[in-house]
């Protein structure tokens, strides 16, 4: 999720005509472990095995992290489902964060909001859409992917992100933002090839798997192109420009009130406060934007964002569970680089996590070095950051290729139940300094997901404890705490899997 600006560079670029842009998506649419505070050295990989590797993919069979803790599968399947009811049906004020919003010639349209932000993301369409595919809610999938496609997608051919989603709007479809951010467009992807096999593909936008090649295809080759701002998401709407004094939120001003903080800190350090550019995405009058595709093809990495130019990347933007079953399922001319790119992801997460910690960096350069944040110093383990030890996990469970993974996991569920395992706060520079004084529940369950790859044990089933008596996540902060919450339920009970109806008894 974008919660920062882009990296925007003026460069020199070839300007495509909207023809060839046209052209290029209609053809898409064709289409020894360490101890804990151990240095990070790479362990050696293990002789070479299947190319499947031996985890669930392989053997069909997911760990139940609660049933290991002693829960009955039925109590478990019972939790799992009020949350879904509660965050998808529940009470619109307090609850929920699903919201349906009509009808159009393609179906019924909904979407997730996030509460504290006011807005839509790609993040959690993606997200919800993740979870119906899972939990087998095909209208609540099909009405989100039918919202996505009437709004965020990017058909404006003046704006050089055609064809990717912008990633934030207003539930009303209007733009926040006119770019994208590509943790979306990945778990679109994965969960439109995982509704191919859960339901079969049907007509246009519910040909889950030309839909979902589209999106991998524009991902790898979507044309550099240079326009000139303001942009629009559809060629017939109005020229969006940012204006912050439009969007009021209580994430708003908890930021405003800590960015006042931190600049007053640098004040008494003698240093210059800098000025942090604008926070939601799009280009201005006359400001160019050259735009290209997701991944960076020489470090095989997804990019945080798509404009051409240096770059960097997020690790928790990195999903090596979903990269192999791209390599298999997705466009047969991009599966090679599909499997680099798990491969590389998996060096990534030992390379730029705290050694002694476990955490990982919001953001950090292609060579899988520091990057400095907007205040100076080395960018810290934050909101995004706790997705990660999942990605990490998911990648251990349905793969078995790394054993590092393990080492991670035990890092940092040793370094967080270290905090406090009820009051662990959820910022921290990498080397354990506290940032932030809330706990959050979905740091708290992703890092419990981390269960899956982690040595069975004492912090293991604590992080398992701790998620299983934590309430559904309600009010303002329902949003983001409340997707992972959901998710990780899944992935600890072992009820997120991979969907393969050639394979699943």
């Amino acid at each position: 999720m974008r919660r920062n600006p882009p990296l925007l560079v003026t460069a020199f670029a070839v300007m495509l005509s909207t023809q060839c842009i046209s052209s290029l998506f209609a053809q898409a649419d064709a289409g020894a472990k360490t101890a804990a505070g151990g240095a990070n050295r790479l362990q050696a990989e293990p002789p070479s095995g299947p190319r499947d590797g031996n985890g669930a993919f392989r053997s069909k069979q997911y760990r139940d992290l609660f049933a290991e803790n002693g829960k009955a599968p039925a109590e478990t399947q019972a939790k799992v489902q009020k949350a879904f009811q509660q965050l998808f049906h529940g009470d619109a004020q307090t609850e929920r964060v699903y919201f349906e919003a009509g009808s159009n010639a393609s179906g019924p349209l909904a979407y997730i909001t996030d509460w504290a932000n006011n807005d839509a993301r790609t993040e959690g369409m993606s997200y919800g859409m993740m979870i119906a595919v899972q939990m087998n809610k095909k209208r609540e999938f099909d009405a989100l992917w039918n919202w996505a496609n009437t709004y965020m997608l990017i058909t404006d051919p003046k704006n050089p992100n055609v064809g990717y989603f912008a990633w934030s709007m207003n539930t009303d479809g209007t733009p926040r933002s006119t770019g994208p951010a590509p943790d979306g467009e990945e778990y679109y992807a994965m969960a439109l090839l995982f509704a191919a096999r859960q339901w079969g593909s049907g007509e246009g936008l519910y040909n889950y798997q030309a839909q979902a090649e589209k999106i991998l295809r524009g991902m790898r080759h979507h044309p550099v192109v240079t326009e000139t701002g303001p942009f629009r998401i559809h060629p017939e709407d109005k020229p969006f420009e940012y204006d912050d004094t439009m969007f009021q939120s209580p994430n708003k001003t908890e930021r405003l009130q800590a960015e006042k903080d931190i600049a007053i800190e640098l004040k008494g350090e003698g240093k210059t406060p800098p000025v942090k550019p604008a926070r939601f995405g799009g280009a201005g009058v006359g400001r160019s934007e050259t735009t290209g595709p997701m991944l960076e093809e020489e470090h095989a990495m997804v990019r945080f964002v798509p404009n051409v130019g240096p770059g960097f990347t997020d690790a928790s933007y990195h999903l090596p569970a979903f990269y192999e079953l791209f390599a298999r399922w997705g466009p047969t001319e991009d599966r090679e680089f599909w499997a680099r790119a798990a491969d590389v992801s998996r060096t990534l997460f030992f390379k730029v996590t705290g050694p002694n910690t476990g955490l990982s960096p919001d953001r950090n350069s292609f060579d899988m070095t520091p990057i400095p944040g907007w205040d100076g110093k080395p960018v810290p383990f934050s909101y995004d950051s706790w997705r990660t030890v999942s990605n990490w996990s998911v990648d251990y469970s349905w793969w078995h290729k790394d054993p590092n993974e393990t080492v991670l996991s035990d890092r940092i569920q040793s370094f967080l139940a270290g905090q406090g395992i009820s009051m662990f706060v959820d910022q921290y520079t990498l080397d354990g300094k506290p940032l932030s004084t809330r706990h959050s529940t979905g740091m708290l369950a992703a890092t419990t997901v981390g269960g899956l790859a982690a040595t069975p044990g004492r912090n293991e089933k604590a992080f398992v404890e701790e998620l299983w008596r934590t309430p559904i996540p309600v009010g303002d902060q329902r949003y983001f705490d409340g997707m992972l919450y959901l998710m990780s339920m899944l992935h600890c009970s072992g009820e997120f899997r991979v969907i393969d109806a050639r394979s699943t008894p």
